[in-house]
């Protein structure tokens, strides 16, 4: 009996120490963090719809995004991590959804409440969303800031 017993722990022990000697796995893919300013009122939430594919914006009903996060406002500011993103080519969209309803509340033809896309300060009949204008390459963490824009 106390020959297995020394056996079992003569075989286990190297394989335990081992295991626990081994460098942790490094992550799968990389963090976005995004940052949006200036926000007109606290009311509401932000969307933050990430996109991976060309022509997939422009995009009204939010259906060929790859991911989408809610930010809650604090202080006309709002931030959202995207975690394990793999290297690539990404761009924002954001919307400042001020009645929750999870869509771009239009006037006659503007929207009404506040939108952004990365890489644009403006945007306008001769500067109309883009997902190459938009896009941008992730090869590390990355940390952007979105212009929000009330038209």
């Amino acid at each position: 009996m106390k020959s297995k017993l020394f056996f079992a722990i003569m075989f286990f022990l190297p394989l335990i120490v081992f295991h626990t000697s081994l460098p942790a796995q490094e992550s799968s893919g990389f963090s976005l963090t995004v940052r949006v300013d200036g926000l007109r009122n606290s009311e509401g939430v932000i969307q933050f719809a990430l996109y991976n594919q060309e022509g997939s914006i422009p995009d009204e009903r939010f259906e060929k995004c790859w991911q989408i996060k809610t930010g809650v406002i604090t202080e006309s500011t709002s931030e959202v991590i995207f975690h394990n993103l793999p290297k690539g080519t990404y761009a924002v969209n954001i919307l400042h959804d001020e009645n929750k309803n999870g869509r771009i509340d239009k006037g006659l033809i503007l929207p009404k409440e506040g939108i952004g896309f990365s890489n644009y300060k403006s945007i306008g009949l001769r500067n109309k969303p883009d997902f190459d204008k938009a896009s941008f390459e992730m090869k590390t963490d990355t940390i952007i800031s979105v212009k929000i824009i009330y038209m």
